[in-house]
C-alpha cells in the first residue's frame, strides 16, 4: 500500500479549494447532476459504463419516462427492460438484468428505500465498489472517493501516482475532503473528462492543478490509458503556443514574468530559464510573431503589432 500523503502536495487545502472553485465556476450540465434520487442516479451510473455520455442522456430520459420509479422498474417485465437496453445500444444486456434485479432487491430487502452506505449498496445486484461510492456520494453525500479511468489518469499525471489500483485508491481517499463526497467526486471526474482527457486541454480548460501537476511541469502526459505520449505534449510547438497565449492575455512581459506562465518549473538560471526562454522568444521573433526589446537591463517581449 502506498503512503498516500507522500504522493500529494503539502498544501492540500489549496489543492482541494482550487478544484472545487473550478468546478463550481462552470461544468457540464447533465440531468443526473440535478437530482439526489438514488434510483435515477443508479440508472445513470449503470448506463454510463463504457457508453458515451451524449448517448446516455437521451436513453436515461426515455428509460425514466418508461419506468420513473424503482417500484415501476421492479414491476416491469424483464424482457422489456433488456429490449430497451438493446434498442439504445447501451452495452452488455446483463446490466439491464442486474438493474431490474437491484430494483426488486430494494423493494423486497429494503422496504423500497435505497441503502445509504457504499457497503449497503454493494449488496445490490450488479453494483460494484465504484458504482456504490458514486451512488452514495451523489445521492446521499456519504460515499468514498470514486476511482474510474478518468480519475486514475488525473492522479497519475498530477501527482505521479503509481499505476496500481491500491495506490490510486489510497491517493484518491487522502485527497478527498471529509464529508464532501458529492461535490468532490463530481469535480475530479469533471477534471478528468474535460481538462485531463487522453489529449489534455490544460490551458484551454484552465486546469486548476497546473501549479501542482507533475505532467504539466514535465510535459509528459502519458497515463495508464495513454500508453504513448502525444507528440505535441511537452514539445517546443506547445511552449511557443503558451508564449503567445500569455502575451495575448498580458500584453507585454519580461522574461521572468513570462517564464512561469509558460512552464511551472521555470527558474531564471535553471534548465528551463532565461536562456531557454530567450531562444524560444527569438524563434517567435524571427517568425514575425513577437517583438523583443531591452528595458532597464531586462528583456521585454510583446506580440508583433
Amino acid at each position: 500500500m502506498t503512503d498516500a500523503a507522500g504522493a500529494l502536495p503539502e498544501d492540500l487545502p489549496a489543492v482541494r479549494e482550487a478544484l472545487v472553485e473550478w468546478y463550481e465556476a462552470g461544468h457540464r450540465e447533465f440531468p443526473w447532476r440535478e437530482t439526489e434520487d438514488p434510483y435515477r442516479i443508479l440508472v445513470s451510473e449503470v448506463m454510463s459504463q463504457q457508453t458515451q455520455l451524449g448517448r446516455v442522456e437521451t436513453a436515461w430520459r426515455e428509460f425514466l419516462e418508461e419506468w420513473p420509479t424503482v417500484e415501476a422498474l421492479a414491476a416491469a417485465d424483464r424482457a422489456d427492460v433488456v429490449g430497451f437496453w438493446t434498442e439504445h445500444s447501451l452495452g452488455y444486456n446483463n446490466r439491464a438484468r442486474y438493474l431490474h434485479e437491484a430494483a426488486t432487491q430494494v423493494l423486497e430487502d429494503h422496504d423500497g428505500a435505497f441503502p445509504r452506505s457504499p457497503e449497503g449498496l454493494e449488496e445490490l445486484m450488479g453494483v460494484g465498489p465504484y458504482t456504490a461510492d458514486a451512488v452514495a456520494s451523489f445521492a446521499f453525500n456519504e460515499g468514498g472517493a470514486v476511482v474510474d479511468t478518468n480519475v486514475e489518469r488525473v492522479l497519475y499525471r498530477a501527482f505521479d501516482t503509481e499505476d496500481d489500483a491500491d495506490d490510486f485508491e489510497d491517493v484518491a481517499a487522502e485527497l478527498m475532503p471529509a464529508g464532501e463526497s458529492r461535490i468532490w467526486n463530481n469535480a475530479i471526474m469533471e477534471l478528468g473528462g474535460v481538462a485531463c482527457g487522453k489529449t489534455p486541454r490544460c490551458d484551454e480548460e484552465g486546469c486548476p492543478w497546473r501549479g501542482w501537476c507533475h505532467a504539466y511541469a514535465t510535459g509528459d502526459f502519458t497515463a495508464p490509458d495513454v500508453p504513448t505520449q502525444p507528440s505535441f505534449e511537452g514539445s517546443r510547438r506547445q511552449m511557443r503556443g503558451r508564449v503567445v497565449s500569455a502575451l495575448t492575455e498580458y500584453g507585454e512581459l519580461t522574461l521572468d514574468e513570462l517564464g512561469p506562465r509558460v512552464r511551472v518549473d521555470y527558474a531564471p538560471d535553471g534548465e528551463y530559464g532565461r536562456t531557454w526562454l530567450r531562444e524560444l522568444a527569438g524563434d517567435l521573433s524571427a517568425d514575425g510573431l513577437l517583438e523583443m526589446s531591452e528595458r532597464d537591463g531586462e528583456t521585454v517581449v510583446r506580440l508583433q503589432e
